[in-house]
């Protein structure tokens, strides 16, 4: 495949998320949304390390740093939204205006 069409996947994969982010009322979908375009950044890595650079250990190992940096947004997410449901009994994000600023 050339460079074009996983850039074009990953653009189609970002939107995707960018829509979740910006169109749910739910935190969970929020934060799948937010898990997509973390994964665009990743296939984008991927694909410009396979097709420009000479090493490709160097893109594999940002991608396990994106990967874990998903992985420690998640679980501070969830334990979050946790947190909101125990205390409010729904994870609407229009029911959370007391934290805007």
């Amino acid at each position: 495949m050339t460079i074009q069409a996983w850039m074009m996947f990953a653009l189609v994969l970002f939107c995707i998320g960018l829509y979740g982010v910006l169109a749910r009322r739910n935190l969970i979908g929020i934060l799948i949304g937010i898990e997509l375009m973390l994964n665009a950044a990743s296939v984008n890595v991927l694909a410009v390390n396979y097709h420009v650079a000479n090493d490709p250990a160097v893109g594999r190992i940002i991608v396990l740093f994106i990967i874990g940096l998903a992985a420690a947004e998640a679980a501070i997410a969830l334990s979050i939204i946790l947190a909101v449901y125990r205390q409010r009994t729904s994870i609407d994000v229009a029911n959370l205006e007391e934290l805007k600023g």
